[in-house]
């Protein structure tokens, strides 16, 4: 059995301890420094709780000692402190993070590691990075890589048609901070909420626009080889322009902490949302302009014996697949591990990545 902890016991957390202990293949240790969050964590023999501030280095530390791996659940900005002490401990490292600037120095703390550091290992950036390679390993060459995933509530009901599904602050973070991307073939950057989109799937009308993070490492392994590579976040349309009233007419950009106050006693959470992922990528086949698209929702459901949200299942059970890889030697297990070192097949017919199959994706060639 595996003895790994996991940091933060919010909604995530509480899920990836949910799955991990049920498995029956993994000891799980959540810290968190709310009692009232541990509190909520189930009671199984496989698991056990931590009260721990991060900021105790010397607490985290001897936490993480003798541990297989340390995956992290909490806030981005705590992102960096949860690596240094897993290299200092010498022991496998996993996070959800979407904040580039923390998963430069999680990458440039791997370079001296002799355990595996993996960031990123959610739905976006994470899964969908895994997709975008997959399908873009399959041309001779690349033209376009169009990245496009959204959480939004099944039955939205406010003018922002929202509802908390996930980290305030991880939505609040990606609104804000620039967003990498290929345009023209040439590596840069864009700002968040701008370039706005509609689409429609299966009748449903969405938008889309830039978001800080979703593409995790795929610019870099992507630079050179496409001539345009871009993610933005689905949402039900109107949301952007509030939002950019709120973070540009209001300030808001300037004071996350009242905007997270806002949105947090404002927008309930809801378990009833659906997580959409669609990727599309054209190029060249045998000499022919070719596309191919990846469609998928996921939708909430009974999981481990408990309802959880499509964002819950699909954000948790990424990061549970991932390490069930890493213990079983289908990754490498040493060095920076980019989410699309990982092979697609090998994700789905995992028991934890399983959960991303589903009877409506769609998976097209034309």
């Amino acid at each position: 059995m595996k003895h790994v902890v996991v940091i933060g016991a919010g909604k995530i957390g509480s899920t990836i301890t949910r799955l991990l202990s049920h498995s029956g293949d993994y000891h799980v240790t959540v810290a968190d420094r709310s009692d009232i969050h541990l509190s909520h964590i189930e009671k199984h023999e496989r698991v056990s709780t931590a009260t721990l501030d991060i900021a105790d280095s010397d607490a985290l530390q001897a936490l993480l000692t003798g541990k297989f791996a340390v995956l992290s659940a909490a806030p981005f900005h705590l992102t960096v402190q949860i690596a240094k002490a897993a290299a200092d401990a010498g022991i496998h490292y996993l996070d959800l993070t979407e904040d580039v600037e923390s998963t430069r120095v999680v990458k440039a703390l791997a370079e001296q590691a002799k355990t595996a550091f993996i960031p990123q290992c959610g739905l976006a950036p994470g899964f969908i990075s895994i997709v975008a390679h997959d399908l873009a390993s399959q041309f001779d060459t690349l033209d376009s890589v169009r990245m496009r995933v959204g959480a939004l509530p099944q039955y939205p009901s406010n003018a922002l048609n929202y509802n908390l599904t996930w980290s305030t602050d991880g939505v609040i973070n990606e609104y804000i901070e620039p967003c990498e991307a290929i345009v023209d073939g040439h590596l840069t950057e864009v700002p968040a909420l701008e370039e706005r989109e509609e689409f429609s799937l299966d009748g449903v009308t969405y938008e889309a626009f830039n978001t800080s993070g979703g593409l995790g490492t795929l610019c870099e392994t992507l630079k050179g080889k496409v001539r345009t590579l871009n993610y933005r976040t689905i949402r039900y349309p109107g949301h952007a322009a509030i939002m950019k009233a709120l973070l540009n007419d209001l300030g808001l950009r300037h004071r996350r902490d009242v905007l997270k106050d806002i949105l947090e006693n404002a927008l309930p959470s809801t378990t009833q949302d659906v997580v959409i992922i669609f990727v599309t990528v054209s190029g060249r086949k045998d000499g022919r302009l070719v596309q191919e698209t990846y469609a998928n929702k996921v939708y909430s459901a009974v999981v481990a014996g408990r309802m959880m949200s499509a964002i819950q299942i699909t954000t948790a059970a990424s990061i549970c697949a991932v390490l069930d890889m890493l213990a079983t030697g289908a990754l490498k297990a040493q060095g920076f591990v980019r989410q699309e070192d990982i092979a697609l097949d090998a994700f789905l017919d995992s028991r934890f990545g399983s959960h991303y199959r589903q009877e409506n994706r769609v998976r097209a060639a034309s």
